[in-house]
């Protein structure tokens, strides 16, 4: 639907919003890419590398993962941040299997449960009714 706004404001505002989005995104990159280091560091450091730094590592490389659909296509498919609430669940459970009460263990689960179930009908939903891709009004010339 298009916007009712005068163009002489919305193209200024749409013109600072987009900077100050490839701002925010470059960003959110060089910090998860600062603490992709740090936790390399850590591992070197320590000389042991557990299940929750690989955990870890995978969290960032989903961030990293969903800033570049964001900047190919525009926009982040859903599934993204459903993979990382898995991994952040996991590394949440791995990282306090010992403290946890048994029953928060089993909600924590279910949870990742519910996430994962939630991927795979929204892939099947995608796999048969996918959405309908804009047709590019340069071909709709040529075929005049």
């Amino acid at each position: 639907m298009p916007s009712h706004l005068p163009k002489a404001f919305s193209k200024p505002f749409l013109k600072i919003f987009h900077t100050l989005e490839a701002i925010l995104l470059v960003g959110i990159t060089l910090s998860t890419v600062v603490a992709m280091f740090n936790e390399f560091i850590h591992v070197i450091v320590e000389r042991n590398i557990l299940l929750t730094d690989i955990l870890l590592m995978f969290i960032y490389l989903e961030i990293l993962a969903m800033v570049q659909q964001f900047v190919v296509n525009g926009k982040i498919p859903v599934r993204y941040p459903i993979y990382i609430a898995i991994m952040a669940i996991a590394r949440y459970i791995t990282l306090g299997m010992k403290e946890l009460d048994g029953t928060v263990i089993i909600w924590l689960s279910l949870a990742a449960f519910v996430l994962a179930a939630a991927t795979v009908i929204i892939r099947i939903g995608h796999h048969y009714w996918p959405y309908d891709t804009p047709e590019d009004p340069s071909k709709k010339q040529a075929d005049s």
